[in-house]
Formats: C-alpha cells, structure tokens, sequence
C-alpha cells in the first residue's frame, strides 16, 4: 500500500499538571487543519491548539514523526508529554 498523510488538529486544555490533548480532528488538507486549530484554540476551555501532519503506511503502521505545522495558543515546546 503506499504512503498516506493526515493533517490532525490538536485542541490542548489545562489540566491539573498543566496542558493536557483534548479530542484530536483529522481534516482533508494542510488549509483545512491551520484553519481548524485556530478555531479549536478559541473554544471555551481550550488554551491552544496544534496543526501537524503525519505521514505512513496504514497497513503497516510504519509512521514517521509529526510535522508541526501551526502553533496557536499556549503550546508547550516539548509537545512528547501530551
């Protein structure tokens, strides 16, 4: 099978030990997602929020690391913890 990639946005809340990843979108396209995060960022109880893409072979599951592609709100640098 070949490669496919997906755009995911990220929406972060504040938990009790600080930012914690709420539920995760996928969207269509590298547009679609920036302008998802953004508004995922403005929710209510949301302090930020992520665009990144991930690229790899669903059969697999052989995936390569995220690529960030917008930040938006209050997003720690290390984002391994989330």
């Amino acid at each position: 099978m070949s490669e496919v990639t997906y755009y995911v946005a990220l929406p972060l809340v504040a938990a009790d030990d600080g930012i914690a990843a709420g539920e995760a979108v996928e969207c269509f396209n590298p547009s679609a997602v920036v302008m998802k995060a953004d508004a995922l960022s403005r929710r209510p109880g949301h302090v930020g929020a992520v665009a990144f893409s991930r690229t790899g072979d669903p059969a697999t599951g052989d995936f390569g690391d995220a690529t960030v592609m917008r930040k938006f709100g209050e997003v720690p640098d290390d984002l391994s913890a989330l």
